[in-house]
């Protein structure tokens, strides 16, 4: 701490003496230059970015008013779809089951659809494809999984499978 204050008052000290140096014109043109370096550095450091950011401002906020205003009018309608039930699946049928397995490369050795049920035999069928297709049967015919039996094959990744699917909630 004291040499910090040592080399304080040395620099005190010189800056004293150049300016005792300087003659009383050469001191006034210092002050005025000083003054001016001053207000210039206060000006770019503190004035400027306030007014400039001010304008960016001033323009910008009609786009985001527009912007809040289309997220309001979103949430709005959101809110109302939230309470809608959504539109019912169209009632299980063989021909729609079997139309989901051909998309997806599966065959089913046997369909039995009866109501709101389905059993289907599957042998030597690729279980990723026949995970698959369950997932997108319960995602677009709202079809849970009721009953299943997988049995794997001496091939890697291949099974027999015997599932029986249902459906509710379905419009009549």
């Amino acid at each position: 701490m004291s040499s910090l204050r040592t080399s304080l008052a040395q620099y005190q000290l010189r800056a004293g003496e150049f300016w005792n140096a300087r003659t009383e014109q050469e001191r006034k043109l210092l002050g005025i230059g000083g003054a001016v370096v001053g207000l210039a550095l206060f000006y770019v450091l503190l004035v400027d970015p306030a007014l400039s950011g001010r304008a960016k401002l001033n323009k910008e906020l009609p786009e985001l008013r527009q912007q809040a205003a289309e997220l309001q009018a979103l949430a709005v309608e959101a809110a109302a779809l939230n309470g809608q039930p959504s539109a019912p699946p169209a009632p299980m049928s063989r021909e729609s089951i079997n139309t989901g397995l051909q998309a997806r490369g599966l065959t089913a050795q046997s369909v039995t659809v009866t109501g709101e049920y389905a059993k289907l035999d599957f042998k030597g069928v690729a279980f990723a494809g026949l995970v698959t297709w369950l997932d997108a049967m319960r995602r677009e015919n709202q079809l849970t999984v009721q009953e299943t039996t997988v049995t794997a094959q001496s091939a890697a990744g291949v099974v027999d499978a015997a599932v029986t699917l249902h459906q509710s909630g379905v419009a009549r």
